[in-house]
């Protein structure tokens, strides 16, 4: 295998490289909270790309929902 170029793979060359020492690497930090700005910002971007006829459609029908909810407490 050495004259095919395999020996520097398997020898002592190959088994050097890497991580110079430290501790285990436990991976980069997570951000839990990240997902609720992608949320956010989904849903902006929806509500946003809709014409004005169904933007004020939806405003009338949040509106008679709230009044609707406010007389059934």
């Amino acid at each position: 295998m050495i004259e095919y170029g395999g020996g520097i793979n398997n020898g002592p060359a190959g088994q050097v490289s890497g991580g110079g020492g430290g501790g285990p690497d436990l991976g980069q930090p997570v951000d839990f909270f990240s997902n609720a700005g992608h949320v956010v910002n989904d849903a902006w971007n929806f509500v946003a790309s809709q014409p004005l006829e169904v933007l004020v459609g939806a405003f009338f029908v949040l509106l008679i929902g709230l009044v609707i909810l406010r007389r059934a407490f």
